[in-house]
Order: structure tokens, then C-alpha cells, then sequence
């Protein structure tokens, strides 16, 4: 195996087991390094610090394993069955659940994969090159997970690796084959594309926060921003809202909403989807008609370039919320940008608030579920922010 050696003084973030080692950290590099290579990184003296894959980029290698011993030969079947005892304690295998994250990266020491289970099927995301060429045997290792009952693999990294890198990933079954797309949360029936729909079909990030949705819901008139799937949407319905209205620029998205309202709740006159910007409706939509609205934007930060500007977003979205609420309205509102911290997201939605002159209180202080941990020496896989405000 190919080694790495870093500069004096860089291995402190490694022995604190942090999964990233960045480029300005090397000191030198083997002529011949493939990208998505397995390699031995090494202290300026000589020590072993971890194994992990190379890559071109600022984030040069993403370790698997610390010290100086050699990755186990079954490495992938250890860690998703660790990854799915995991998920077992948690409670979320159940008849009433079948859909949840097995592999959230470096949350569960797999830095660069990502898995969502719909059902039988799981689909596998490479974020890095060298999960990429593994998938074939990261496909295999969750088949022999007796218990998780998988049975087809679908692989979608088109759009999740380094475009850099060449690879010319395809999207495509590695193991199976399309049986069916219903997928059970928490008792409601949800189609999930993961075939063309964004990032692995369903944002089973918000399971949680959905299911408290359900419970302020009753008799309220609920606006669903950004809809997609319309997750939070069914949740409102059988919370006994009196009105639902889903809003997605995208027309295949509100389809989509339209096919999972169908799903639970057939024949229901109580939801309504609308096909347009979600800004245009704001600004137009009627004042003091809803009195729960749901703000779970697309990340407005994807990067740290764009996090002036994301933050403008943010505090434009939130503040036309804030003007457009009923008195005694509850607010729901998000960011999944990773570089967006909790502190700035606050700041943005407290600005949007004084801004607006209104009353508000923070009920509830939100972030992802335990299927999509966080490792304690990686903090930058916290990412999803959520708060919901009580608004007079």
C-alpha cells in the first residue's frame, strides 16, 4: 500500500480522530497515486496515523480506520452491520417503518457513502471515489445482512461525485432490480423516485421533525414551501389540518405530492398543490390565510462562497413568513446548508423576525434524527437546522 507523509505538527487532528486529512497538510505524495486509492497515511516521523482513501481536492484523504493496523478483509460487512444494529436499537425497523438512513459517512465511520433503506431496496450514494469503485462490494456486504432483508441495490452517484474525477458513474442496479417503490414512515405510504428524484429519492432526514408537524396540526391551515414529496404535507393531513396547500417550482415534484396525498388519504378535497416559485407565492399569497407554514428550503449555501448570499436568502425567506403569518401561527422553518452553522442560521431568522416587528417565541429547537449521526470528532456532519417559532 502507498503511503502519505504529512508535514510536522499536522497529525493533531488525526490522533483526535478526525476523518479528513486536507491537502495543505501533505508534505509528500507517491507519483503514481490513483485517485480513490487506498493509502497508508503517515506522521513527518514515520507513524502510522490511519488507512482511507486518496482524492484529488482539499479534502485529500478520508480516513476508515486509525492506527497502524490493516483494514479487515470483511471491513464493509463490520461496519454496515454495525451501522444496522444500530438503526435496530433505534427502534426503526418496524412494520409500520421500513424506510431509514443504514449509512450516514463519517457519522458512521464510512467517510464518503451514504445508504437510505425504502423497503427491500437500498440506495447506495458514493460521495468519493474510492466509495465508488468499492460499490460493488458494498452492495454485496448489505445483502448479507440476514435481518435488513435487502434485496435489490441501486446505485445514484451521478451527481455526488467530484466531477473532476472522470468517472462517468452510472445510475443503475447493482444487485436486483425495480420490484415496487412504496416505502413505509411511520405509518404513511410515501412513492419514493429514487431513480430521478433528488438525492436518493425521499429526505428521510425529516422524519422526526414531520411527525411533530402531526401534532401541531389539527384544524390549522398549513402551507408546505418547497413541498417535493409532499412528506410534511401527509403528515398535516392526518393530523387533522383543515387545509393543506403544497407549494414546488417543480411540476413533477407537486406530482409527486399529489400521488402521495392519494396514497393515504384518496378522494381528500383538503389538499391543494401549486406548481410555481415559492417566493412569487409568498409575496402574493394572501395575508393571515395560513396559520402553520413549513419552510424546508434546498440548501441556499452549497458552498462557502455562496454563504453571503445563502444568509440573504435565508433572512428574505423567513421575513416574508413573518409578514404573512396569522397572529398565534406556528413556524416551521430549516436549513440543510453544511456550511450554513446553527448560530448563523438563528441570526438570519432572528433578524427576519425584529425586521418584521412580529412577537416570536422558539418552541422547539430542531436538527437531524439518530439514523443520521454525528461522530463527535466531526462536528461539520451536524448540517440540518430547524427551529419552531410561535409567531403573534
Amino acid at each position: 500500500m502507498k503511503t502519505i507523509k504529512l508535514k510536522p505538527k499536522k497529525e493533531e487532528s488525526i490522533l483526535r480522530h478526525h476523518p479528513w486529512v486536507f491537502s495543505g497538510a501533505i508534505a509528500t505524495l507517491p507519483n503514481d497515486l490513483e485517485e480513490g486509492e487506498l493509502v497508508k497515511v503517515l506522521s513527518a516521523d514515520g507513524r502510522t496515523l490511519g488507512i482511507g482513501h486518496f482524492q484529488i481536492g482539499s479534502i485529500a484523504v478520508r480516513l476508515l480506520q486509525f492506527g497502524d493496523k490493516d483494514l479487515p478483509e470483511d471491513f464493509f460487512r463490520q461496519r454496515l452491520d454495525a451501522a444496522f444494529r444500530l438503526r435496530q436499537a433505534l427502534g426503526l425497523i418496524r412494520p409500520d417503518n421500513n424506510c431509514y438512513r443504514l449509512v450516514h459517512g463519517e457519522g458512521d465511520f464510512l467517510p464518503g457513502l451514504v445508504i437510505d433503506i425504502y423497503g427491500d431496496t437500498a440506495v447506495l450514494q458514493a460521495h468519493s471515489p474510492g466509495m465508488h469503485y468499492e460499490r460493488m462490494r458494498i452492495a454485496r456486504a448489505l445483502t448479507e445482512i440476514p435481518e435488513a432483508r435487502i434485496r435489490n441495490v441501486y446505485y445514484k452517484s451521478e451527481t455526488t461525485l467530484p466531477y473532476k474525477a472522470r468517472l462517468d458513474p452510472q445510475n443503475d442496479y447493482l444487485i436486483g432490480k425495480f420490484d415496487g417503490n412504496i416505502a413505509i414512515e411511520n405509518g404513511l405510504k410515501f412513492n419514493i423516485d429514487w431513480l430521478k428524484g433528488q438525492k436518493t429519492g425521499f429526505f428521510v432526514d425529516q422524519r422526526e421533525n414531520r411527525a411533530l408537524l402531526e401534532k401541531f396540526a389539527h384544524g390549522r391551515n398549513v402551507l408546505n414551501m418547497f413541498c417535493y414529496t409532499g412528506g410534511f404535507s401527509v403528515y398535516a393531513m392526518r393530523g387533522g389540518a383543515a387545509q393543506v396547500d403544497s407549494v414546488d417550482s417543480s411540476a413533477k415534484a407537486a406530482a409527486l405530492t399529489d400521488a402521495n396525498i392519494e396514497l393515504n388519504f384518496p378522494g381528500n378535497p383538503r389538499h391543494k398543490t401549486h406548481a410555481v416559485d415559492a417566493f412569487k407565492f409568498l409575496a402574493e399569497m394572501e395575508k393571515d390565510k395560513y396559520d402553520l407554514i413549513i419552510l424546508d428550503p434546498p440548501a441556499f449555501a452549497k458552498h462557502r462562497s455562496a454563504l453571503k448570499n445563502g444568509l440573504i436568502g435565508y433572512r428574505k425567506l423567513n421575513a416574508k413568513a413573518f409578514e404573512k403569518i396569522k397572529s398565534g401561527g406556528i413556524l416551521f422553518t430549516f436549513s440543510c446548508s453544511q456550511v450554513v452553522t446553527r448560530e448563523m442560521f438563528r441570526l438570519a431568522v432572528f433578524t427576519a423576525a425584529s425586521q418584521s416587528g412580529r412577537k416570536v417565541r422558539i418552541l422547539h429547537q430542531l436538527t437531524q434524527p439518530a439514523d443520521h449521526p454525528v461522530d463527535i470528532s466531526h462536528p461539520e456532519g451536524e448540517y440540518l437546522k430547524g427551529l419552531v417559532l410561535y409567531v403573534e
